[in-house]
């Protein structure tokens, strides 16, 4: 067991054993405190502190600062620039985990594990996303009331679950909007809702995820911590429901 805890990446093999006789490792969701332990990565479920571990070293997870004007599918119909110049330098096969629009930038996540894709992607499920929307006109804190109260749009209500003014003069502002609806251009809507157009939108976070200084149209693979928490919102989901059409947002 200490060997596949090391080549996840999660401490050196030395470490590992220590983990294991400290009584800090599980095993479906049994403590081991011995050394020796046989596991399998394909069905075996390994927590340390109560993290989950993914000790499937198959399994590849990448996140993508996706620039304006890409496509966010492997292989766009109509010509445009997709997502497959960003992940054919991977040797998996990896797919998009919902989508943003074509105008959107920022945070989009690439993987090859299509479990946690699902729960992550799955509108019913609710991770919240965090948007930095820069619009026509000068917000004002009757409007980020309003959206947190909610608006109704064609496809029924829809509220904020957090809204803040960060910037608002010369005719523009700056908002961050925190969601976690999975409706199509959920956030341009809502703003075209309070006669506020967006003029530009970043997604700076996805669940435990955060862009931070990655530099537009790079990519960088999730750490153990960031991985961790993923695994984690995976391993606490009940009741999402199976897989449907149309399930997956474009923001």
């Amino acid at each position: 067991m200490q060997k596949v805890i090391a080549a996840a990446g999660v401490a050196s093999r030395r470490v590992a054993e220590n983990l294991i006789v400290e009584g800090r490792v599980t095993v479906n969701g049994e403590v081991v405190d011995a050394l020796g332990r046989r596991v399998d990565p394909q069905t075996d479920e390994i927590a340390v502190d109560g993290v989950p571990v993914q000790v499937d070293t198959s399994r590849r997870y990448v996140v993508l600062n996706k620039p304006t004007g890409i496509v966010s599918s492997l292989q766009d119909e109509r010509g445009r620039r997709d997502l497959s110049e960003f992940v054919d330098r991977y040797e998996e096969r990896l797919f998009n985990v919902g989508r943003l629009d074509t105008e959107t930038s920022g945070l989009l996540v690439l993987t090859n594990d299509g479990d946690l894709a699902h729960v992550l992607a799955h509108p019913s499920f609710g991770v919240t996303k965090t948007y930095i929307a820069k619009v026509r006109g000068n917000v004002n804190p009757a409007t980020v009331q309003r959206l947190l109260d909610g608006v109704e749009l064609d496809d029924g209500p829809i509220a904020a679950d957090k809204v803040r003014l960060l910037e608002s003069s010369r005719g523009e502002s700056l908002v961050e909007v925190t969601l976690h609806s999975g409706r199509n251009r959920i956030v341009r809507r809502m703003f075209d809702e309070v006669d506020h157009p967006v003029l530009e939108l970043v997604r700076r976070s996805f669940g435990p995820l955060h862009l931070g200084s990655l530099p537009l149209g790079k990519t960088r693979e999730l750490t153990t911590v960031e991985l961790g928490k993923l695994l984690t919102i995976a391993r606490d989901a009940t009741g999402v429901p199976e897989r449907t059409d149309g399930e997956e947002s474009s923001d």
